[in-house]
């Protein structure tokens, strides 16, 4: 079957997951606790994160889940504060941090364009912040659609913001590879009848991703040589 779209996760994906989302958790933990390093450190627990070494748990919630879900995580180690400042604040660090490219991404997504494909992001993120990670690279206007966990379609691992993907461009879903680097990205492909792509450039291993992947790359850079054999 032929692939006419591509729909990309963002963190993990396009952007490498370590290099970019360590700074995050950094700063949104310092601007909840106003520097207290010491509590900045108790917090990181209840959301997998190391503060002291940058570093995630493979199960974290930040490294699939929403940014909701992050602050229902931390709203309970928190006095004082509501989910919704503590969602205000996640969102101003991820605003602010940044974005280290998977793979060079101006000329690739040129590249594909150049044949034809459709592109689009499906993010669990914020749709706000989406655009402007994709925009502080300069790439925001290579894709034909972006959508966040607060576009409206659901997030993952559920397939609405796949479905709404092929229904914008005209595609049908079995001819949409989505790549992603999560088992919530390739669950969500799964479930809307898309082919799965899982890259590494994320947390997750291999063997992790190859029950729910048709194929696993190094990274994204190396869709075109396998779209090539389809």
């Amino acid at each position: 079957m032929a692939i006419d779209a591509l729909l990309f996760d963002k963190d993990g994906t396009l952007f490498d997951f370590a290099q970019t989302w360590g700074a995050f958790g950094r700063m949104s933990l310092d601007l909840l606790t106003a520097g207290d390093t010491e509590q900045a450190s108790r917090l990181g627990k209840a959301i997998g994160f190391d503060y002291a070494q940058d570093r995630y748990e493979p199960d974290s919630v930040v490294i699939a889940g929403t940014v909701d879900e992050v602050a229902e995580a931390l709203h309970p180690h928190l006095n004082g504060i509501s989910v919704s400042q503590i969602v205000d604040t996640l969102n101003e660090a991820a605003a602010g941090i940044h974005q280290y490219q998977a793979v060079p991404l101006a000329p690739f997504l040129q590249s594909l364009r150049g044949l034809g494909l459709k592109l689009g992001v499906a993010t669990n993120d914020a749709e706000s912040s989406a655009l402007q990670h994709l925009a502080s690279v300069g790439v925001q206007d290579h894709f034909d659609f972006v959508a966040g966990y607060d576009s409206g379609h659901g997030y993952k691992p559920e397939p609405g913001q796949m479905l709404a993907f092929a229904r914008h461009v005209n595609v049908d879903p079995s001819r949409v590879a989505m790549v992603g680097d999560s088992r919530h990205d390739l669950l969500a492909g799964r479930a809307a009848g898309m082919v799965t792509i899982g890259v590494l450039t994320g947390m997750a291993p291999a063997d992790q991703l190859e029950p729910l992947a048709d194929v696993v790359l190094q990274d994204i850079g190396h869709i075109p040589a396998w779209l090539a054999t389809k």
